[in-house]
């Protein structure tokens, strides 16, 4: 039974729903309401909605003038080489150009010696005869190089003075070489029999000029296989039989 005589203080809390009582506020503090629809911390909502993906979207405009421009690069390219190769076959088929033609008349061998240990020395004198085949082009010589061989052993290497060639014309070029000591095999044996072969090699660096136009400079390789000596066991001299021999001249 309540006691009439204890005052009132305030109206009694509602009761808690479904017989449970209310969770306490965190902190101790009630959470804040929501004001007029909105979420109570509209800061979040906004940091999320930053961090969406933005899509790309191509211009086919742009896309069209590139592929324009490379086509009209490539056609240029394409142009270009065109033009320049007809040009080139255009001078080719005024100038016809050709390798010039190199003749050995000659070949001398003296002071010729051969050791037991097949050490050779001796001096060799070859006369060539070259010939510009060319009725619009000048040839000019600047460096030449030319070197005797047994087999492929080198013996005496040489250098040609340089010359200069005008068209439809003809040049006597000698080169002489010399050799104290060089190691060679198996030419006793052939020396037995009265003949020794030799080989010539030239290398020349090349102009070519037709009245104010210069081709670039060419490489020359002259090469002379085969060159049979008649020297006999006894003898330190001799000359090449057979006649004048025509050497293969390549670029």
């Amino acid at each position: 039974m309540a006691d009439p005589n204890r005052p009132v203080t305030g109206y009694p809390a509602p009761p808690a729903s479904n017989g449970y009582p209310a969770p306490p506020a965190s902190n101790g503090y009630p959470a804040p309401p929501a004001s007029n629809g909105y979420p109570a911390y509209p800061y979040a909502a906004q940091q999320q909605q930053q961090h969406q993906p933005s899509y790309y979207y191509s211009n086919p405009l742009a896309n069209q003038q590139r592929a324009a421009f490379l086509r009209r690069m490539f056609a240029l390219f394409i142009g270009c080489v065109i033009i320049i190769g007809t040009i080139a076959f255009i001078i080719w088929l005024v100038l016809r150009p050709q390798v010039p033609q190199f003749t050995l008349q000659t070949l001398t061998l003296t002071n010729f010696n051969v050791t037991s240990n097949s050490m050779i020395s001796g001096n060799w004198d070859a006369r060539f005869t070259v010939r510009n085949p060319n009725s619009k082009i000048t040839l000019f010589y600047d460096h030449v190089e030319a070197a005797v061989f047994y087999k492929s052993e080198s013996i005496a290497e040489t250098a040609v003075p340089p010359f200069v060639q005008g068209k439809k014309n003809e040049t006597a070029v000698r080169a002489t070489f010399a050799s104290l000591s060089a190691y060679v095999d198996g030419i006793n044996s052939e020396r037995a029999r009265g003949t020794v072969e030799f080989n010539l090699r030239m290398v020349a660096r090349v102009r070519f000029r037709a009245g104010s136009w210069w081709a670039r400079r060419r490489i020359l390789r002259i090469y002379c296989p085969n060159l049979p000596v008649r020297v006999s066991a006894n003898s330190s001299a001799g000359e090449m039989t057979g006649g004048s021999k025509h050497c293969r001249v390549g670029l």
